[in-house]
């Protein structure tokens, strides 16, 4: 053979072992390459699946979304139209067409109860509350002012809303003094004069006392012939 043909293979061979790590890197790297699309082949289905589903997921979150907003302005406009009725029985009424969710609906049957109360339908306003306070899932904050609502009613006997405001009027309940207000109104109702003005005073003392609040007691006190300079007024 010629030894100029020799030479560069040769040299070739030579530098091929001289580098064994590139060989080595090489293989691995088809192995790998090899591994990924059987990987891809058997495997791959389940990638289509997963992106499938996060667009699926996205868009159908995204029509919800739509959804749960062309509701609620439905709502919304079926509220206000309810409550541009001027006769309170047919805006009674209205209130109580209206399909709402969540917090919307319970400031409806809220709104709806008191449109009823104005419409001297009393049994009805109270059955309207008591379905507030039979439902589990109403925040404890609206439940509590559907009981007050409720007491406030002349329905029922003196005794069973008493005992419905009683919890109410615990220290560090949020309707607290409106609780208190009703009480001394049920009290003086009952005959109780000592005691109506006793449930004043405790609310004309506390510091959390409205201006509102404060000139409806005193007023009281003073209907009543007690000295209301005692009462302590919002600064």
């Amino acid at each position: 053979m010629n030894p100029a043909v020799m030479m560069p293979r040769m040299a070739q061979k030579g530098a091929g072992m001289s580098n064994p790590d590139s060989f080595i890197d090489e293989v691995t790297e088809e192995m790998r390459r090899d591994k990924l699309f059987g990987y891809l082949r058997r495997y791959g289905w389940i990638a289509v699946l997963i992106v499938l589903g996060i667009v699926g997921g996205t868009a159908w979150n995204e029509y919800r979304q739509a959804q749960d907003r062309a509701a609620a302005q439905a709502a919304g406009d079926a509220l206000l139209a309810a409550l541009a009725e001027n006769d309170e029985t047919a805006r009674a009424n209205a209130l109580a067409g209206v399909s709402a969710q969540g917090n919307a609906a319970v400031i409806t049957t809220l709104l709806t109860a008191a449109t009823q109360q104005e419409a001297g339908e009393s049994v009805a306003a109270a059955a309207t509350l008591d379905s507030l306070l039979a439902a589990p899932e109403i925040a404890p904050l609206y439940r509590d002012l559907a009981a007050i609502k409720s007491a406030m009613l002349p329905v029922g006997d003196h005794a069973a809303r008493m005992a419905a405001l009683a919890p109410l009027a615990q220290p560090g309940q949020p309707f607290r003094l409106l609780a208190l207000e009703q009480m001394a109104y049920l009290t003086l109702e009952n005959g109780d004069q000592p005691g109506a003005v006793a449930l004043l005073r405790q609310i004309a003392e506390d510091a959390a006392v409205t201006r509102g609040l404060s000139d409806r007691v005193q007023t009281l006190l003073i209907a009543l012939g007690e000295d209301a300079t005692a009462a302590v007024l919002p600064q």
